[in-house]
């Protein structure tokens, strides 16, 4: 019991008083303390002291934001405020103990976020030495002294030493410097002189206005958003710096500061005209909050860390007390409240800039040109912009929200800044048009837009995204569609999806209306090529609206989100006929892109059973711009040309089986096809030669091929036989469908596939698909297609030699694959991908393929898991027909079409059972498993920093 006494004595901060006054004695105190009979104090003592003082600084606040439910932005006032003192104190030392003589007209300010008087752990203090005139030497030498000292306690420091003069000269010049210098403020020296700074610089920012500097201050957040991301709902924002965060705030700030001279959200509402009190609230909520998450970050990360990566995301939640709730973890939850809030500044800007510009510009001039027409709708010309007149407002008539869309983009107007806040401020009036069928025409013409014609250029291109993103981000759509309001903010805990859902949504309708300009029509020709022909436009353009709705609610969200589009349909205008087209493109908005990247579309029952759950070209076609419109919304890495090519191939078959095709029901006449193909084109053979190679293969495989295909095949094997060669490695770059063919011929025996798959996992090859063909000379022509890394082709042609090399190791047993697919892994997997959970699934289907088990396994994605899921299967006796390999950002999820050693199905529940297990066993490598965050034991915060 004494020795965990004596623990925790020595774990608990030394006690600092919370005044930063009183603090700041301590240390004058402790200076004095170490001082010689003289009174002075060395060097290295006073580093030493000063040392000590800022380590209980730094320990103090920690404690006191961790344990005491302060929030961040108190810390970080609390940390300024004694950073303050640390500085008063330096300079008090270096003008009286360190015999450098007195000084006089020279002043220290803070600026940056220092001088706003808050600080973050790990952040820079900026200070100005300010002089009156050009600094003298002795000046200098003062301030030499105190930047060395600083830098050796270990402090980052950004400084510039400038008379009033140069301030004003430089300030008028650069933006960067007039804004540091708004943020001025006094820390010790000559009070007088910073006073008199103070008012010459606010005489110099008035005698210069306002409008270049608001402008500037705006193109610097555009370039900054165009960086950081344009949207506030990235999902691994930065904190200082992304949309939404507190650099927006600080932006606001700046602004308002520059022309009002205020400090606060308060100051701003009671100026009246600017803020309303509850904006100002929310302002400071957001304020606190950001400030919480930041202070978090720092802590965690022990360095100054401002983006919110995965691998953090869940510890700063735990540490902020976001708990799971229902069905959704405690990590979402956090992130949700962190996109509304980024959201809420995003509002924030557009109600309060138009506000602080009017004020600082007069108001806008209205345009004597306006036509009767536009006056008519209620609308008039400011600047150029629409702005909605007085008496007809947005309170006065909700629908007139919806009705300045339309108008501006029928004129090809923009929206005026004041007509944007008028929206935010009104969005809560958009619940009673809920219902109102004029109110859902408005709506729907706005997702759908006018209908291209590419024959007749100048006409409106549809861009139904833009619109919905100013509804998204005013509030609006949340209003007026309820279900659409459960979705904004909400994040997906993956490194799959890049966007929120309600983001992603809008993405996808963007996809769609560049579909219908043909602006994708090199990456997805079919998909461009039918949309020009859909006879269900409004529903497609509902359904990709839908697709996600129910997104979070637990369960299936297809099926959810076609019940909930069954519903909206009608309030939105749509006849029952279009509805039950969108609820029934909503249920299986994933099915296309689950059977051309899970299923063998060679096997014939794969195709009849989609074409028998389609049933109709229209729908087929539908179903195809919907999943090409999701994919490419979901992240631009995750569509490439060999899944464009797997859709492509599928939408071909299951469209000529729709149109009453015979292809895949007429086995034997296609097999009988393929051998004449291949025939045709090996035109230097014999009728012998060409005999044999037919008898080879089994009619699986004469399915799996295009005639090239098989041509190339037949070469390879006749070269190998007249070789005598026991391995051939062929492999073969396919540029346009974004992969590399590697195909190997030896003799079979179990377990060649899993040594082939981790050969090309130890060369940094990723297998996207893979056909497995045993011959009917007992030889194996197994076939990959890989990508790199990074979704590209596999091409280089020092690694496609390395590659082949490698094989011949493996399958020679001189490479030790697990050792070198461990080594692999350690350097490819890191610590942000790891903080991802995927749980391991594995399932078994005995009907989806007429001849084989399908397995389908769910995993985290590492190097060589392919390895040991197919070294697994090889163990339990079983015969790898096909494999067909998908990732979701971290997620694998591999399906494998086998069959028993005696080529039957799997039925018997014993051995699947041993088989679930043992690929379960696969999946759960504890090589592959990361050592768990550990989360501090930190007390749950005020309700401003908590969910």
């Amino acid at each position: 019991m004494e020795a965990d006494s004596t623990i925790t004595t020595m774990l608990t901060p030394i006690p600092l008083p919370r005044a930063p006054e009183a603090a700041a004695s301590l240390l004058s105190d402790a200076l004095a303390g170490i001082a010689d009979e003289t009174g002075a104090v060395s060097r290295d003592a006073a580093v030493g002291a000063f040392r000590r003082h800022l380590a209980r600084i730094q320990s103090y606040v920690q404690h006191a934001f961790e344990h005491e439910q302060i929030t961040g932005l108190q810390a970080a006032r609390l940390l300024g405020a004694l950073i303050d003192g640390v500085v008063a104190a330096l300079f008090e030392h270096t003008i009286t103990k360190a015999d450098l003589g007195s000084i006089e007209n020279l002043s220290i300010a803070a600026t940056g976020g220092y001088g706003r008087g808050v600080l973050a752990p790990f952040s820079d203090i900026d200070l100005l030495f300010l002089t009156a005139e050009d600094p003298a030497p002795e000046t200098l030498r003062v301030v030499e002294y105190v930047l060395y000292f600083l830098w050796d306690l270990g402090l980052k420091v950004g400084h510039a030493t400038r008379s009033i003069g140069d301030c004003l000269i430089e300030g008028s010049k650069d933006t960067t410097i007039r804004t540091a210098l708004l943020d001025a403020r006094f820390l010790t020296g000559d009070l007088a002189l910073f006073g008199d700074f103070h008012r010459r610089f606010r005489a110099a920012c008035k005698e210069a206005g306002a409008a270049d500097y608001i402008a500037a201050k705006q193109a610097e957040r555009g370039v900054r958003h165009r960086r950081y991301g344009d949207s506030p709902f990235v999902v691994e924002p930065n904190v200082k710096e992304g949309r939404g965060g507190l650099r927006d705030l600080q932006t606001l700030y700046w602004i308002a500061r520059y022309v009002f001279d205020t400090q606060t959200m308060g100051e701003l509402a009671d100026l009246g005209g600017i803020l309303t009190q509850q904006e100002a609230r929310h302002g400071r909520r957001a304020w606190e909050f950001l400030w919480t998450v930041r202070f978090h970050l720092h802590y965690v990360a022990g360095r100054a860390e401002e983006r919110l990566t995965f691998d953090l995301q869940p510890v700063v939640g735990a540490r902020m007390g976001y708990t799971r709730h229902g069905r959704q973890d405690g990590v979402e939850r956090f992130m949700r409240h962190y996109f509304l809030t980024a959201r809420e500044i995003a509002r924030l800007t557009r109600i309060l800039e138009p506000a602080i510009l009017r004020s600082a510009l007069g108001p806008p001039a209205l345009e004597a040109e306006t036509d009767d027409a536009l006056l008519a709708d209620g609308f008039v010309l400011a600047e150029g912009q629409l702005l909605p007149i007085a008496g007809r407002d947005f309170d006065a008539e909700p629908i007139q929200m919806l009705r300045i869309l339309q108008i501006a983009r029928d004129r090809g107007l923009e929206l005026h800044p004041l007509a944007l806040r008028s929206f935010i401020q009104n969005e809560r009036r958009a619940v009673s048009l809920r219902g109102d069928p004029k109110a859902a025409a408005i709506f729907m013409d706005l997702l759908c837009g006018k209908e291209p014609d590419r024959h007749r250029p100048g006409g409106h291109d549809p861009d139904g995204a833009r619109w919905l993103g100013i509804l998204n981000e005013t509030g609006f759509f949340g209003r007026y569609l309820p279900d659409w309001a459960r979705i904004v903010g909400q994040m997906q805990f993956d490194t799959y999806h890049i966007f929120t859902v309600d983001e992603h949504t809008i993405e996808a309708v963007r996809i769609l209306n560049t579909l219908e300009r043909g602006e994708l029509a090199e990456v997805a020709p079919i998909a461009s090529e039918l949309v020009d022909h859909v006879q269900s436009r409004r529903s497609l353009y509902l359904a990709t609206l839908l697709h996600d709705i129910a997104k979070g609610r637990g369960g299936d969200h297809s099926a959810l989100g076609a019940e909930v589009a069954l519903e909206v349909g009608p309030t939105l205008g749509l006849t029952d006929e279009e509805t039950e087209t969108v609820s029934w493109l909503v249920l299986h908005h994933l099915l296309m892109s689950a059977t051309a990247f899970k299923r063998d579309i060679d096997d014939p029952k794969t195709i009849l059973d989609l074409a028998d759950t389609i049933q109709s070209p229209e729908r087929l076609r539908l179903l195809l711009i919907l999943t090409v419109a999701d994919m490419r919304a979901v992240s631009s890495k995750v569509w490439n040309g060999w899944k464009a090519t797997l859709l492509r191939e599928l939408y071909s078959r299951v469209a000529e089986v729709l149109a009453g095709g015979l292809a895949t029901t007429e086995r034997d006449v296609r097999v009988a096809r393929a051998k004449q193909a291949v025939g045709a084109l090996l035109t230097d053979w014999s009728p012998d030669e060409i005999e044999q190679f037919s008898a080879h293969g089994y009619a699986g495989y004469w399915l799996s091929f295009d005639p090239e295909t098989h041509a190339r095949h037949a070469r390879l094997i006749r070269d190998a036989e007249h070789r005598k060669s026991p391995l051939t490695v062929d492999t073969q770059p396919l540029p346009a469908r974004a992969v590399t063919e590697v195909t190997v011929y030896c003799a079979d025996y179990a377990g060649l596939f899993s040594k082939i798959s981790g050969a090309l996992a130890i060369a940094g090859a990723s297998i996207v698909d893979a056909r497995i063909h045993t011959m009917t000379n007992g030889m194996a022509l197994d076939t990959f297609w890989i990508q790199d890394t990074a979704g590209g082709t596999f091409d280089a042609p020092h690694r496609l030699a390395r590659l082949s090399v490698l094989i011949e190791q493996a399958l020679s047993g001189r490479l030790r694959l697990a050792t070198e697919i461990r080594r692999v892994s350690k350097i490819v997997l890191g610590r942000r991908m790891q903080a991802i959970h995927v749980p391991p699934r594995v399932v078994v289907d005995n009907r989806a393929s007429n001849t084989h088990t399908v397995l389908e396994v769910n995993g985290r994605d590492r190097p060589g898991l392919l390895h040991d899921v197919t070294a697994a299967i090889s163990d339990q006796g079983l015969q790898i027909a096909s494999a067909h390999v998908t990732t979701y950002g971290v997620r694998a999820v591999d399906v494998f079409y086998v069959k028993d050693v005696f080529g039957l199905k799997i039925e018997n529940e014993r051995k699947l059972k041993q088989l679930r297990k043992a690929l379960l066993r696969a999946l759960n490598n504890s090589d592959d498993i990361a050592s768990p965050v550990s989360v501090p034991p930190v007390r749950k915060l005020k309700r401003a920093a908590a969910g």
